[in-house]
């Protein structure tokens, strides 16, 4: 009733029916979509599964495992695209009564339980299982002619697709608009969780345990409890934001928050015991599938874009990408494919471990961290296969977000200071007087002390390639200083199953080195193409601690020396068949820039996608006053 006079549906014209459906004795059972319900995104299948029945998921009294499969690729023969999987703590099980006591029949009734350690750490779902939902959510989609919702069950005797009905939240929404929100500051992170919706939110703190309490709740507070059920809607609609300790993205807290447009984060597992009455707090789900809670009222900005305003360039005009958790957030912007994947994020947030710590764990001789690493390698029979496995997702999920466009992942370019920050990574790493001219990018990759994790990057994007299917990944080598270095990389490559020109592979080179420069002709014998690094260039060029916070007003991109770097290298580099684009900051940072790089005739430019559509804008006016340097462009 509260829906239908939501949504302007009159009571009388509702025809209700009754379905007489066959019970599913479930070992596990869950939750599926057809689309990203936190953004859109139509290419891709979500599911959430649980142990015993799917109640305890639309309750949300368990965080679920998630999973994500890509549509496109599943058609394809030998690709299994799963690009997600994320494990839940599923810490209760909902089960027939009958099952829990043989001896009682139990008349229908069920029972909750907790579940076991064992059952905590399993997933719900094999590979093979996930796939095969995955294709039932296609056809069913295909079939209804839109995206849908559905649910699961499985029992001893396999799987089941037990409801389906349309999605009626994101699927609805006007494509043509994008709202983008971002933190102007940070303070003390309280809390995370799964993250709903994609804005952000300030207030104070309402603890709250009984949802006819709707008098006392003020306007604009922010809810937090435990979990949520159908009492809870009249509440909810007065909150600037919700967070609960318990439930998934496919909760009711999490469905009826996207309902009512309201910002989430769910199952943060102890927000009602960290959190305290009348505490002003900032609820951040801007970032991704997972969501911040910080301390104290900050400030944001929001920016919206109409995407039929953005030009379209002759220029390949990209964007930046770091985290796979927030990438599906620009599907709609019209974009050329990402010019810049930086992995370093995902080493340090989501694998923590040092990947040497992984092939050589007798060398990590303090007892806290090889504990730590064994509990986040568990159920991995060898280690290294963790690393491997959350890498090749990771770029994989990037990979899906523009697929068949090019998505340039770049390798590994941490300083051993950065890697030694690593779990295990004081064990491996040398100290260095000067690690941002030290052991770093190609250097690393076939040195004693790395080589071995580098065949593990290597792994993780054949994974990613082969396997998955995303054979629009293209490899990029940064910090490559010498020729002979290029040889000495592009071999190791080779050896781990990465040979530039087998299946398709384009292999790419970071031009941020005058070295590049200079030998850019030598360079294009042995890669396909360069992607120019404004940051380090400049710091090279002009002979700039680009982290020094005197020298700040000399270092730029525009000075004339850099610019006249970047000029030659497009040049030559065109004169050798080879592609270059930009993927440094300066584009991001001064728009103008743009007309400086199309003068020059430049294919891509990649930008940080919250400078895209300015920086499109300053492209397109730019192509307009060089027109002779952009004839040739596709």
């Amino acid at each position: 009733m509260v829906y239908r006079q939501e949504k302007g549906f009159a009571h009388q014209q509702v025809a209700l029916s009754v379905g007489i459906q066959q019970m599913v004795e479930s070992e596990a059972a869950g939750v599926m979509f057809s689309l990203d319900t936190e953004n859109g995104f139509p290419d891709v299948v979500i599911i959430n599964g649980a142990w015993g029945l799917g109640e305890t998921i639309v309750k949300g009294s368990v965080t679920p495992d998630r999973f994500m499969v890509y549509k496109p690729l599943l058609e394809k023969p030998g690709k299994r695209p799963i690009i997600e999987k994320q494990p839940g703590n599923k810490q209760l099980k909902m089960i027939y009564a009958s099952r829990h006591h043989k001896d009682d029949p139990g008349n229908g009734q069920t029972v909750v339980l907790a579940t076991t350690e064992q059952e905590r750490c399993a997933l719900v779902l094999s590979d093979d299982e996930i796939l095969q939902l995955a294709r039932w959510a296609v056809i069913v989609e295909r079939h209804y002619g839109c995206a849908m919702d559905m649910e699961w069950a499985k029992d001893s005797q396999g799987l089941y697709l037990v409801q389906a009905r349309p999605e009626t939240v994101e699927s609805q929404k006007k494509q043509a608009v994008l709202v983008n929100y971002s933190l102007k500051e940070k303070s003390t992170l309280l809390l995370e969780g799964a993250s709903v919706g994609s804005a952000i939110a300030t207030g104070q703190v309402f603890l709250i345990n009984d949802p006819h309490q709707t008098d006392q709740f003020p306007q604009g507070a922010i809810l937090v409890t435990e979990r949520t059920d159908p009492d809870w809607v009249p509440l909810m609609r007065k909150a600037a934001g919700i967070i609960t300790d318990t439930g998934g993205p496919t909760s009711h807290a999490a469905i009826v928050s996207r309902e009512l447009k309201v910002p989430a984060i769910v199952g943060t597992e102890h927000a009602t015991r960290s959190l305290t009455d009348g505490q002003a707090i900032t609820l951040s789900c801007a970032g991704g599938t997972v969501g911040q809670v910080y301390e104290g009222i900050l400030r944001y900005d929001t920016q919206q874009v109409n995407l039929d305003e953005i030009p379209r360039t002759q220029t390949a005009v990209m964007i930046n990408a770091a985290m796979p958790d927030g990438v599906f957030r620009w599907w709609q912007l019209p974009v050329d494919g990402i010019g810049l994947t930086r992995i370093e994020f995902m080493i340090s947030s989501q694998i923590r471990v040092h990947p040497m710590a992984l092939l050589h764990p007798e060398k990590v001789t303090d007892p806290a961290v090889r504990q730590t690493i064994n509990q986040l390698t568990q159920g991995y029979a060898y280690p290294p296969d963790y690393f491997i496995h959350h890498l090749a997702m990771g770029v994989g999920k990037i990979a899906a977000s523009q697929y068949p466009k090019p998505v340039i992942v770049r390798m590994s370019d941490f300083k051993s200071n950065e890697y030694r920050g690593l779990l295990g990574g004081e064990f491996f790493e040398l100290h260095e007087e000067n690690p941002m001219l030290g052991l770093r990018g190609a250097s690393r990759y076939y040195h004693p002390l790395y080589r071995e994790a580098f065949k593990l990057e290597c792994q993780a994007i054949v994974k990613a390639r082969q396997e998955m299917g995303f054979d629009n990944i293209i490899v990029m080598i940064p910090f490559c200083r010498t020729t002979g270095e290029a040889d000495k990389v592009l071999d190791v490559m080779a050896e781990a199953g990465l040979k530039r020109g087998e299946n398709g592979l384009q292999v790419y080179v970071m031009c941020e080195i005058p070295s590049n420069v200079i030998l850019a002709d030598r360079f294009a014998q042995r890669f396909d193409g360069f992607s120019i690094g404004t940051n380090d260039l400049t710091q090279l060029v002009l002979g700039i601690d680009r982290d020094s916070a005197e020298l700040k007003p000399l270092f730029d991109a525009r000075d004339d020396a850099v610019k006249e770097m970047i000029a030659q290298v497009i040049t030559v580099a065109h004169q050798n068949g080879c592609k270059v684009g930009i993927c440094g900051q300066a584009p991001s940072d001064y728009p103008e820039f743009a007309e400086f790089l199309v003068n020059c005739g430049i294919d891509s430019i990649s930008l940080n996608p919250d400078s895209f559509a300015k920086g499109c804008q300053q492209i397109a006016l730019a192509e307009l006053k060089y027109p002779i340097n952009t004839a040739g462009h596709e």
